[in-house]
């Protein structure tokens, strides 16, 4: 049957179903081969905290979005195109983000009167007129994968579980997506069950011979790859850029790289990749709990390692007191936290930017630490560099503020040469010096010496008891601890002169709003500002890394604006820092949904302001 091919410019796909019906994979498998395929793309994982989250509830949707373009694009998306739903449960969680005239793919399979009843539906909604405004394709998945299978030694439940590749094997087929990678990744996956692992294949090829051959489907789409910069590129979510930057921070500084960690939700990932590059002179140490974590990646520092310790909120939390140890030892340590909804245990796999002012202040004492924040997964490459940069330098532990959606979230990355990375010089004291000073300062960076123990001449006092600036001896003089307080402080406030500039896009120079984010929101701002500027409006837009010190213009930039917009998903913590720093009354927008924002709400904020004008 010859089927008739349609371009697009770009599509959302969402695949939703039970958490235990592969929704994650499925999802993860069209994306890379949709990557490799070569197209810009975006993606949306999202997910019950639980492992195996109540069947057929709706608190047990697990669904993963993918926005995939010829063209390039920054958020995952507002509202798919299509939803597969494999369940009455997927289909209510998400059909009140579909738009009218979307394809809607159902597995009938599971439209039981039992599935049904648990979500509320009192009819069937595939067989009423309640979905008449979408394109639906009532496909009795299940079943069908089940036949496919019927020659596999294998079990029912066994072939039901496949249906997600038939269901990827259509969708494939249905956009023209290569396969090869696919069937590799089972015969990988599946290497030590053949017979399961021959069955997922056959599901996931009887899935596109049904698109070729069915009638429900008349026309395939073809979504050509996007224009990119000439050079080497790869799928990367923000979990795996930033362990590849700590690694490629060990390279260029020549430092080994120590990770203390214990697995938390949604920064293990960080963990789990980090353990697999040995070779590179990355040693992982998986902790008790979160104290001993930081506590180990902080004696590994002061050994003469780059420390490392990765968490998010409440482990931060916990961390704190060590945190403030390396404030006051002024020692390099990088303390990442993957933001996600709080508070207490919270929403463990939604995210959120609420730790802001916990990274800024929640230590005891005159503590201050520099605080950054990638605005993209790719980003957090760049970022893990950044800080190890600021870390080394400034002997001092810094912050990255990362996020769920970051983290999990994926995009093309063109992956950098090696020698065009910034070579970060770890700078150790000399040995053999007759009269060291501890604590005697870089005159340009006010950076104490960085005295690896057991090298002659460089013995020292250590600890967190306040100490005499010079001599590093125990000090309770009320004048020397003053000092140390401020020379700390002052340390710190000097990187505003070591890092770039806030840059602030303004084609027309005649924009009299500015908004400005931080962190993941990146993508929701630009795609809302193009969207406003596409409908003739006049905004400007820069967006935060460094969140302390601030970079250097920041004030000069709020003042040359009427009105500054700060979209947060939190309750406005940096809009806060801003008033209380530069006092200026900015605009704050605020959401804590456990979701990104989305690109035509903040767009419909951003033309509130410019009206009000």
């Amino acid at each position: 049957m010859t089927k008739q091919v349609q371009q697009l410019d770009r599509v959302i796909i969402r695949f939703a179903g039970d958490s235990g019906d592969g929704m994650q994979l499925t999802g993860d498998r069209f994306t890379q081969e949709t990557a490799a395929f070569g197209n810009d793309l975006s993606t949306l994982p999202n997910f019950p905290a639980e492992i195996r989250a109540p069947a057929g509830t709706l608190p047990g949707v697990s669904s993963f979005q993918l926005h995939f373009a010829d063209h390039d694009i920054l958020t995952p998306g507002d509202a798919p195109n299509v939803l597969v739903a494999m369940n009455p449960a997927a289909l209510k969680a998400n059909l009140g983000d579909l738009p009218r005239g979307a394809d809607l793919i159902v597995n009938t399979d599971e439209f039981s009167k039992r599935n049904l009843a648990k979500v509320g539906y009192a009819a069937n909604p595939v067989e009423d007129e309640s979905l008449s405004e979408y394109r639906v394709h009532a496909l009795p998945l299940t079943s069908m994968t089940v036949k496919a299978l019927e020659g596999f030694d294998i079990s029912k439940k066994d072939a039901e579980r496949a249906k997600n590749m038939f269901a990827l094997g259509l969708l494939s087929w249905l956009y023209h997506r290569p396969t090869e990678g696919t069937v590799a990744f089972l015969e990988r996956k599946f290497a030590r069950k053949p017979e399961i692992m021959k069955a997922n294949i056959a599901a996931f090829q009887a899935g596109w011979s049904f698109g070729e051959t069915t009638e429900a489907f008349s026309v395939q789409y073809e979504i050509k790859p996007a224009d990119h910069e000439p050079g080497l590129y790869r799928n990367i979510t923000g979990n795996t850029a930033l362990a590849y930057g700590l690694v490629a921070a060990g390279e260029r500084s020549g430092l080994p790289v120590f990770l203390g960690s214990y697995p938390i939700t949604p920064a293990s990932d960080i963990l789990h990749e980090l353990s697999k590059h040995k070779r590179f002179g990355v040693r992982t140490f998986q902790a008790e709990d979160e104290i001993a974590a930081v506590g180990a990646a902080l004696g590994a520092s002061f050994g003469g390692s780059l420390g490392v310790t990765t968490t998010s909120g409440p482990g931060l939390a916990l961390k704190s007191e060590t945190i403030g140890l390396a404030v006051a030892t002024e020692l390099p340590l990088l303390v990442i936290d993957v933001q996600r909804a709080g508070p207490s245990t919270g929403l463990p796999t939604k995210t959120e930017q609420a730790d802001l002012m916990q990274a800024m202040h929640g230590r005891n004492g005159e503590a201050p630490v520099p605080v950054i924040a990638p605005r993209s997964p790719s980003d957090c490459f760049d970022a893990a560099l950044d800080a190890a940069r600021i870390a080394v330098k400034y002997r001092t532990p810094v912050i990255v503020l990362s996020d769920g959606y970051l983290a999990n979230g994926s995009e093309p990355w063109k992956i950098p040469a090696v020698d065009a990375l910034p070579v970060i010089e770890p700078g150790f004291a000399e040995p053999n010096q007759e009269d060291f000073q501890p604590f005697k300062r870089d005159p340009e960076t006010l950076a104490r010496p960085w005295a690896v123990p057991g090298t002659p001449g460089l013995e020292h006092r250590i600890g967190g008891l306040e100490k005499a600036d010079g001599s590093g001896n125990i000090s309770y003089d009320p004048a020397n601890h003053d000092l140390m307080v401020r020379l700390r402080q002052a340390k710190v406030d000097g990187i505003a002169s070591d890092i770039e500039p806030l840059e602030v896009d303004d084609p027309s120079g005649e924009a009299r709003v500015l908004v400005l984010g931080w962190g993941g929101t990146y993508g929701a701002i630009s795609a809302a500002v193009r969207r406003v500027r596409k409908a003739g409006g006049t905004i400007a837009q820069a967006h935060l890394r460094h969140l302390n010190p601030f970079p250097a213009n920041t004030e000069a930039v709020l003042r040359s604006y009427d009105k500054v917009v700060v979209p947060e998903i939190n309750l406005g913590q940096l809009a806060q820092l801003l008033r209380g720093r530069y006092l200026i009354d900015v605009v704050s927008y605020n959401r804590v949904r456990g979701l990104p924002f989305k690109a035509e709400e903040l767009a419909g904020v951003i033309r509130d302001v410019i009206d009000s004008e």
